[in-house]
């Protein structure tokens, strides 16, 4: 990684740290669960994965991380490891679609094309993941879970996948407005 991409990422990292509600306490509390909240501190990342590129994306994911382990962790000491793992997963599902979709994104019908498969496939992703991780997890006792009893857990399962799909439906997009927006009014010289 270049300077200028090395430089872009770190700036990146501390907005998408910054942007956090741990942090910034901004942030709205889900209505059917208010301990699960929407941000913005995903926008940053995503942004920075379409960008600058996908290892840009990956380190900003770990630099936040690492951020959230050692000074705002949440309820459990591994909080930023089930985070870290939504963001892969999102990350991972965006990277797909631009993979076989990318060939040619220079009209708008095609732009919107890429941004609906990414989020659609995301959506998928990212519910699928974190409905496995959560219902793995979230019955081992402190510090990787809660002790919920297994009906707890199935009982949290449409909330947590709601949570996860819908962090997806407006990331995604603001975060392709933000990159294009650059793209077309900053020359960044990335290649």
């Amino acid at each position: 990684m270049d300077t200028k991409k090395l430089t872009l990422t770190i700036v990146f990292a501390a907005l998408a740290v910054a942007l956090n509600p741990a942090i910034s306490k901004i942030g709205v509390p889900a209505p059917y669960a208010p301990f699960l909240i929407y941000g913005l501190w995903e926008i940053p990342i995503i942004a920075a994965f379409l960008l600058i590129g996908p290892k840009s994306g990956i380190a900003v994911t770990i630099l936040n991380a690492i951020v959230l382990f050692a000074f705002y962790p949440g309820p459990l000491p591994t909080g930023p490891l089930y985070n870290f793992i939504a963001i892969i997963s999102t990350l991972s599902a965006v990277f797909l679609a631009y993979k076989f979709l990318s060939r040619d994104t220079q009209n708008a019908k095609s732009q919107a094309i890429l941004v609906t498969v990414s989020t659609a496939l995301a959506i998928v992703f990212r519910v699928v993941v974190m409905t496995l991780t959560n219902y793995v997890t979230l019955r081992y006792g402190y510090p990787i879970g809660f002790s919920m009893p297994e009906a707890a857990v199935v009982g949290f399962l449409p909330a947590g996948a709601l949570f996860n799909g819908t962090v997806v439906l407006y990331s995604i997009p603001i975060a392709y407005m933000i990159t294009r927006a650059v793209y077309n009014n900053v020359q960044l010289n990335l290649a």
